[in-house]
């Protein structure tokens, strides 16, 4: 059911008969609700742009790559968020299993038997026609005056003459059309009958190769001839060129279309062209490729039956040889029919053409998928190709990536897209609830100190007011509680322009919470072992959640972010979200990433400084004379160097704790040396609960005491 306040009908629901389900209460002066029995006629909202980005957001943090992030989501479609109703977007992958499934149900449903039985049904009727036409001529005469013996007797050669042409027509349907060509008609509806079946069967086949090319050569003169084989030829030399890695200078290219353009509608280039013929010819020579080798014979003769200029069947003949060549899986294949429905010529061409169309559709949405380019496939070819349900799945797909764009939470960079500020900040709040929603409800929350004072941070909500408490007046709550005290009594309502009474229990303050400021540089180990062992996902999740949390809730707070493997450094925020692990080499460099997170402890006014360290192993390189020493096992110059560099710490009065993701004893001793130098904490963490140990310490160390 689906309600609006208004009374007004909702996301398309009527709002007549309530169906039964409930009575239309009245809501006050706003109106009433309206209810409707669920359909699934009614149009339900779109998903948001968030809701997209949040289907995502874990692709994202895994591979740091909002381009393959969305490019994944569009090949396995998007769920709707839980308890929404309504279907759930499906993605390319289900697209091409319908494209494949239809390719299927075209085999299984048709075969190719005598594909030229009804032309050769269609040449024993003509030629009946002419025998029946002969037989009534002659009976005709037989009936007429003597005088007119000599008329019958020419008229009875005559139709001796052509019965006996007629009783050696060849059987084969080439041979017979060419002989037919050439014979004599008596009878008017035969020779009509004959000429119909040659346009039939010229557009089938003539029109493979180029659109229009039956009506161009019908009844044409030499010198059109000509210009047709010109035509042929002209595309041969343009196509034989590419063939041999010479491409075709765009002028010729431009100057062919100017002459041939007709034969290739909407063709701007050599590439339109080619596809275009392509796609017509390839139907045909399917039909070659899979008939027997009697059927291809009987085919080809009647072709070349069809096409009487011998030149012009050669230009033919060599231009698709060429054009097979150019093409990477060559022109047409095999096709296996096996069902129990027969084909006829012109059956048989549509079935081609309609499966090399579903193969064309299939490549052009696995091409988007590599690409990202959806918005290129036409959502009207799949309702051709398909039904109108792939149609609107295809538009909910390109929409969920135009939405992105549109909402301002990614950008397009050439053939790549980028999380904009506004996006990176959704991933980390996303990612930051969903480390609070692990937590118990009294685990985590504004862990506010135990005092108030005159000083710190305002609390959003009011409170009444009660003696002793300091008096921070939230004056509009006040208004409020009495103005809504004076309606509750009839008595005491308030008249405009009267004097408002103010009752103790009117009075609303606002509380106020102590917090300290601090300042964090989150070092996250970047080396090759956490990410075999699975680990870089929980801290570079921690790193983003960390950010999100200071930003929105302890806006004064500083947190530098810095990764460090052969050497460190410092990753911007707004990159955190699509922060990848690809480019680091191997090697613990942790020497370095505290020299570094002490230089920028060192520019923050914060009273408290920390360094937090999220590593699966002990220090493996150190910086010596300018130069990264790595050595594994570590050498014990690079413990020494690293515990230097841990006083340098302990000295500026910077606190180091350490979250271990690996029970390691060599781990663990080093780790144990560092905290009793530096009178830090360590903890153990396995990869899943690290974002809550993080994020709990933090807060609770954050809260003044």
């Amino acid at each position: 059911m689906a309600a609006d306040a208004t009374g007004r009908e909702m996301n398309g629901l009527p709002g007549g008969d309530a169906g039964g389900d409930a009575p239309a209460p009245r809501l006050g002066s706003r109106g009433s609700y309206r209810y409707a029995r669920w359909d699934g006629s009614q149009r339900l909202p779109d998903l948001s742009a968030e809701d997209v980005l949040d289907a995502m957001s874990d692709d994202l943090m895994a591979e740091g790559d909002i381009t393959e992030a969305l490019r994944r989501l569009l090949d396995r479609g998007m769920r709707r968020p839980q308890g929404e109703p309504g279907d759930d977007v499906a993605g390319l992958h289900d697209l091409l299993d319908r494209l494949a499934q239809a390719r299927r149900g075209l085999l299984q449903r048709y075969h190719l038997g005598d594909v030229l039985a009804d032309v050769r049904e269609e040449l024993e009727a003509i030629v009946g026609t002419e025998r029946r036409g002969i037989e009534r001529r002659l009976a005709e005469a037989a009936g007429g005056d003597a005088g007119d013996e000599s008329l019958r007797r020419m008229l009875s050669e005559m139709a001796a003459r052509r019965q006996s042409e007629l009783d050696l027509l060849p059987t084969e349907a080439g041979e017979r059309i060419r002989a037919l060509r050439d014979y004599d008609f008596l009878e008017p509806a035969a020779r009509d009958r004959f000429a119909a079946l040659l346009e039939r069967l010229g557009r089938q086949v003539l029109d493979s190769w180029f659109e229009g090319l039956s009506e161009a050569i019908r009844g044409a003169t030499s010198e059109q001839l000509a210009a047709n084989r010109e035509m042929v030829r002209d595309l041969d030399g343009l196509l034989r060129d590419r063939l041999e890695g010479r491409e075709p200078e765009p002028a010729r290219v431009d100057a062919f279309l100017a002459r041939h353009g007709g034969f290739f509608p909407g063709a701007r280039t050599l590439d339109d062209v080619v596809e275009q013929l392509a796609a017509r010819m390839a139907a045909m020579q399917s039909l070659m490729a899979s008939m027997s080798a009697d059927q291809r014979a009987e085919l080809q003769s009647m072709m070349d039956a069809l096409l009487r200029d011998d030149r012009l069947r050669w230009d033919l003949a060599q231009l698709a040889s060429t054009l097979d060549q150019l093409l990477p899986d060559g022109l047409g294949e095999r096709l296996r029919f096996s069902g129990q429905e027969s084909l006829s010529l012109e059956g048989a061409l549509q079935q081609m053409a309609r499966i090399g169309q579903l193969d064309r559709m299939a490549e052009g949405l696995a091409q988007a998928s590599e690409t990202g380019r959806l918005a290129e496939v036409d959502p009207d070819e799949i309702r051709r190709l398909l039904d109108d349900d792939s149609a609107q799945d295809l538009q909910a797909l390109q929409a969920l990536a135009r939405r992105l764009e549109e909402a301002g939470l990614v950008e397009r960079r050439g053939d790549r897209l980028e999380l904009t500020a506004r996006g990176a900040r959704h991933v980390g709040q996303r990612v930051l609830d969903q480390l609070f929603a692990r937590l118990r409800r009294d685990a985590f929350g504004g862990h506010p100190v135990d005092r108030t004072g005159l000083g710190g941070e305002p609390e959003e909500t009011p409170v009444p007011y009660e003696f002793g408490r300091p008096f921070h007046l939230d004056l509009q709550r006040t208004l409020s509680n009495a103005l809504a005290r004076q309606e509750e009594a009839p008595a005491q309502r308030h008249e405009w322009g009267a004097a408002l009474a103010l009752d103790p229990a009117d009075f609303a303050v606002r509380e106020t919470q102590q917090l300290t400021s601090s300042a964090t540089v989150l070092l996250v180990d970047m080396s090759r072992s956490m990410l075999l062992r699975g680990c870089f996902m929980a801290a570079k999740k921690v790193a983003v959640a960390l950010d999100t949390l200071i930003r929105t809730r302890y806006p004064r707070d500083d947190l530098h972010v810095v990764g460090f493997a052969y050497h460190a450094r410092e990753i911007r925020p707004g990159a955190l979200a699509s922060l990848s692990w690809h480019g680091y080499e191997y090697g613990t460099n942790l020497q370095h990433a505290l020299l570094l997170a002490r230089r920028l402890l060192a520019r923050s006014h914060a009273t408290n400084r920390e360094i937090v360290i999220i590593t699966d192993g002990e220090p493996t390189a150190h910086f010596e004379d300018g130069q990264v020493e790595f050595s594994y096992p570590p050498t014990r110059r690079t413990i020494t160097e690293t515990l230097k560099e841990v006083g340098r710490c302990t000295r500026e009065g910077i606190t180091i704790n350490t979250f271990m993701l690996e029970r390691s004893r060599a781990l663990a001793r080093f780790v144990d040396s560092m905290t009793r130098l530096n009178r830090g904490r360590a903890f153990y963490a396995t990869p899943e609960r690290l974002g809550e140990y993080v994020l709990v310490d933090f807060v609770g160390k954050r809260s003044g005491r």
